[in-house]
């Protein structure tokens, strides 16, 4: 998992966040689409980008929480390291 923070344009008080994690089951449209759908409903998650090449999940939101990111892509069917 890798962290990074910035500070955006109009900071309202929330540290918006760039939390990574290798995903190495996921190969098709399919398992992508999978584990979006569940990340997306995690409080705070502003966007999800898979990369099925690197099989990386990269998730940017504020006040993220790994423990909830990883549950997520758990209950998709996956395990994030």
């Amino acid at each position: 998992m890798r962290v990074s923070g910035s500070t955006p344009v109009g900071y309202d008080g929330a540290m918006s966040e760039t939390i990574t994690y290798t995903v190495s089951a996921i190969h098709c449209a399919h398992c992508a689409a999978s584990i979006r759908e569940e990340v997306t409903q995690v409080a705070g998650v502003e966007s999800v980008e898979v990369d099925l090449d690197s099989k990386v999940v990269g998730i940017h939101g504020s006040e993220l929480s790994d423990e909830a990111l990883r549950a997520a892509i758990q209950e998709a069917g996956y395990e994030a390291a």
